[in-house]
Parts: C-alpha cells; sequence; structure tokens
C-alpha cells in the first residue's frame, strides 16, 4: 500500500489537468474518447448527459458526506478497501481487471480521490479522465506521455508501506 505523507498533501491540492467550472463545459472534449471517472457527482453527471465511463471509481461519499447522486454501477461491480490518504494494492489489481473489461464501477469501501493517481499511470493513452474539484468544479485529463509522467511523480510521494 502507498501512503500520502502529511508534507505531501499539498501537492494534491491544485487540479491535475483542466478545471472546468461544470461539466457541461467538459463534455465537448469527450467526443470519440475513452472515458474514465473518479468521484460519484462526476460519474452521476456524465451518466445524466449519456455518458457511461468505462471505469468509474465511487465511494458512495461526496465531500465527506454521503451521496445524494448516487451513480449507476454499469458493467461489472468491483468492490475494493482503501483507507483514506492511500492507494491500495487491492485498488490498483481493480483499477487493471476494469480496464482490461470495460465498463466497470469500483465501489471503494474509504477513499478514492488518490485513484485518480494509479488510473493515470495505467490508462491508455488519448483517453480522458474526469474528477471533480470541490468547491470549484470537475478536472479533465487527457492521458498522454506527460501526465503519465506526473502521476508517476506524484506516485513518488508517497512512502510505500507493506
Amino acid at each position: 500500500m502507498f501512503v500520502l505523507p502529511d508534507e505531501s498533501r499539498r501537492l494534491f491540492k491544485d487540479p491535475f489537468g483542466t478545471l472546468y467550472p461544470e461539466i457541461e463545459a467538459a463534455l465537448p472534449h469527450l467526443a470519440g474518447r475513452t472515458v474514465y471517472s473518479v468521484g460519484d457527482v462526476v460519474t452521476h453527471n456524465l451518466q445524466k448527459n449519456g455518458i457511461v465511463p468505462a471505469i468509474a471509481v465511487i465511494d458512495g461519499q461526496t465531500m465527506r458526506s454521503p451521496c445524494d447522486r448516487l451513480p449507476e454501477v454499469k458493467g461489472t461491480c468491483i468492490k475494493v478497501n482503501n483507507p483514506a490518504g492511500t492507494i491500495t494494492d487491492e485498488l490498483i489489481q481493480a483499477l487493471y481487471d476494469a480496464l482490461a473489461n470495460p465498463p466497470a464501477t469500483i465501489l471503494v469501501d474509504g477513499e478514492e480521490d488518490l485513484a485518480v493517481i494509479p488510473l493515470v499511470i495505467a490508462a491508455p493513452d488519448s483517453s480522458v479522465l474526469l474528477y471533480g474539484q470541490p468547491h470549484e468544479g470537475v478536472v479533465l485529463r487527457t492521458i498522454d506521455a506527460a501526465a503519465k509522467t506526473a502521476a508517476i511523480g506524484l506516485l513518488a510521494q508517497f512512502t510505500r508501506v507493506d
């Protein structure tokens, strides 16, 4: 498991992609691309707009409170444990399993926010990932070599605990 040290948390406050104030502004950038989502509200809003993410990572929470806009579970449902401030090996394996057999929903017991990092590393180039930026909107990250390099750099901030 990877644990994010308290002194590195500040690195994860800024958007890891392009920030849009609302999901509708990001929708034109999704045409013809494989879409991945992290977060209940983002996934719900994509589905409401007719987009089924190839992988959706959700935890039933939004800003640490129960989510009142739960998305539909599409495809295979993979349940994993992932405590806050961590990226578990179980979550990483679930992402690879889901990538091999989309669509899939990964239901996290714990917190799903940091799933963005291993998903960017694992996802194919030219796909897009969307996740919520609390109180600001939705972040869209196109998956390419620069995104993967940046995600690997962020993962290097974690401490490996076995």
